[in-house]
């Protein structure tokens, strides 16, 4: 029922760790609710949750084990691509290097000129006898990976033949929807001005429970980091005054939901006159930040003064970062659907946080807003408990930027 046993899931831990969960809960939920049929409760509740944690602790040890020694061989697919060969590169580049066990077996062209391609590392099949080549490749999946395969660019052979699969039941995929299962990022730079036909926005955005349960952890979790940022406060004033010799905070405006701005609240890191020439991208290992600002950012003390901002409304504990507005102007113009971000508070933490490499460039940005995206879309509670969990360990291991 919770599909432990379908062997393409089994081998992605962030599946594994969601349906154990649930396995686990409906698991001890008989146990409470069937007394007549099942040993009595014990006297001291809290055996249950030991039974709980005991279960969820041995079946995830055993799938963890089964997923990195065992199984690899076993989820290996291989793929056929049905595309313009123009566009093929990128589309190959970015599915093999998310998944080393997503092998692309070769393709087919649907353009009207082959153009520039390494076809050394890439097979090419003619479009004469697609279920021969599915036969004799092994082929698990066909993915459909560009927008520009129009009827008139494909022959009708090809196109009986891909219905006739399809009515067999065999898997035939658009490439955005694969590239986002794989790497959990929404392709923008791909889907065009086809996006909104693709972004299925998110029902937890419109779901009544999911945004009160949210809110209801949002201000629980504020008043806790608030008490510890009022502890932590005396004795980074101390350290701050002889390493720093400034503000111990500093304020700046962001760009939050709908596109409001706010003003975010952080303990200072950089130098008093770090923008003296004007706003510009904070950068891995940049010289503005003081030695103290580096420790700060480091374990993500810097961040806690942003507490009081999830208490008064304007953040949640999880969501996309909140950009500077000047930055928010300039990365609109070269990144389409950038302020789809907006329609959602910005977060303390989230899954472009946790998932994607620190940095300034373009490329970083993008990838960034595919994550942001992804988030978006797919958001809830299963989501954000993996982002909370990923958030731990970045702080345990002094990930933090």
């Amino acid at each position: 029922m919770f599909e432990l046993y379908d062997l393409q899931k089994a081998s992605r831990f962030e599946i594994v760790l969601k349906n154990v969960i649930l396995t686990v809960s409906v698991t001890v939920l008989f146990f409470m609710l069937t007394p007549f049929y099942s040993p009595s409760l014990p006297e001291n509740r809290l055996q249950i949750l030991f039974f709980f944690l005991s279960m969820v602790s041995a079946l995830l040890l055993w799938r963890y084990a089964y997923i990195t020694l065992i199984s690899s061989p076993r989820f290996y697919k291989k793929a056929l691509l049905i595309g313009d060969v123009s566009e093929l590169r990128l589309m190959v580049e970015a599915l093999q290097k998310s998944d080393p066990n997503y092998v692309i077996a070769g393709y087919i062209n649907t353009g009207k000129k082959d153009g520039d391609f390494d076809y050394e590392k890439l097979q090419k099949f003619e479009a004469t006898n697609l279920k021969h080549i599915v036969d004799d490749q092994h082929i698990n999946e066909i993915v459909v990976a560009s927008s520009k395969v129009k009827s008139k660019e494909v022959t009708a052979s090809l196109l009986k033949d891909l219905n006739s699969l399809l009515i067999q039941g065999f898997p035939i995929k658009d490439y955005t929807q694969v590239y986002e299962n794989l790497t959990y990022r929404v392709p923008v730079q791909h889907i065009g001005k086809d996006f909104y036909k693709f972004f299925l926005f998110s029902r937890s955005n419109h779901n009544k429970f999911y945004l009160f349960s949210l809110r209801f952890f949002d201000v629980l979790f504020s008043v806790i980091g608030l008490l510890f940022c009022i502890l932590l406060t005396p004795v980074v004033f101390i350290i701050n005054f002889f390493s720093n010799r400034g503000s111990l905070f500093y304020t700046q405006a962001r760009v939050g939901k709908n596109a409001k701005n706010f003003r975010i609240v952080k303990f200072r890191t950089m130098l008093e006159d770090a923008e003296i020439n004007g706003p510009q991208w904070a950068e891995k290992n940049d010289y503005r930040i003081t030695s103290f600002g580096k420790f700060l950012r480091r374990t993500r003390l810097d961040e806690i003064p942003q507490f009081y901002n999830i208490l008064v409304g304007d953040m949640s504990i999880i969501g996309p970062r909140p950009e500077r507005p000047v930055f928010v102007k300039e990365l609109s113009e070269k990144l389409p659907f950038y302020k789809t971000r907006h329609i959602v508070k910005p977060g303390l933490t989230g899954w472009a946080q946790v998932k994607a490499n620190y940095g300034s460039s373009y490329i970083d940005s993008l990838e960034k807003l595919q994550y942001d995206l992804y988030y978006i879309k797919h958001r809830g509670l299963f989501l954000d408990l993996n982002i909370l969990i990923k958030t731990f360990s970045t702080i345990l291991f002094f990930r933090g930027q």
